[in-house]
């Protein structure tokens, strides 16, 4: 017998958005963008170069230090992902 407890299962269909693009400092980002009806209409992003993933919000994004921290990214990174989020976030 399995101690292991399971605290919900659900399937649904979600919207997955693939998208690979390098801003104006050269920095290349491979991204999906996935939106769900969990999260409180925030976004599951995954970074596909790093495996690195963040549930975003336009709330999030306007936190100090969140992108780089979610991302282990430098300041002028975070700067060019984040021009493309609050895009679609």
């Amino acid at each position: 017998m399995s101690d292991m407890i399971t605290l919900f299962e659900d399937e649904e269909t979600s919207k997955i958005r693939y998208i690979s693009f390098i801003g104006g400092a050269n920095f290349r980002f491979d991204l999906a963008i996935i939106q769900t009806d969990r999260f409180f209409g925030k976004k599951l992003v995954i970074s596909i170069q790093s495996g690195r993933t963040g549930i975003i919000g336009p709330d999030d994004l306007e936190e100090p230090g969140f992108l780089e921290g979610t991302f282990q990214l430098k300041e002028e990174e975070a700067q060019e992902l984040y021009q493309y989020l609050i895009q679609v976030v």
